[in-house]
């Protein structure tokens, strides 16, 4: 991950307005472009690691994420 003096950015929830804490521009942007999901973040990160997850065919264009 590159470092470098960016500006801090403050994270906060949309529905509440709780502040989390404090980010970088690149991973408040990711975060929320995520939608703010913890598990697709972390289907992101299964894939980044090499652990591509394929969702499964149910019947012709219904397709059943992995949990």
């Amino acid at each position: 991950m590159r470092r470098e003096s960016a500006a801090a950015h403050v994270d906060h929830c949309r529905e509440t307005g709780r502040v989390p804490g404090v980010l970088c521009f690149n991973c408040n942007s990711a975060i929320g472009k995520l939608g703010d999901a913890p598990g697709t973040l972390r289907r992101a990160i299964s894939y980044l690691e090499g652990n591509p997850w394929k969702p499964t065919l149910e019947s012709p264009g219904v397709c059943r994420l992995p949990s």
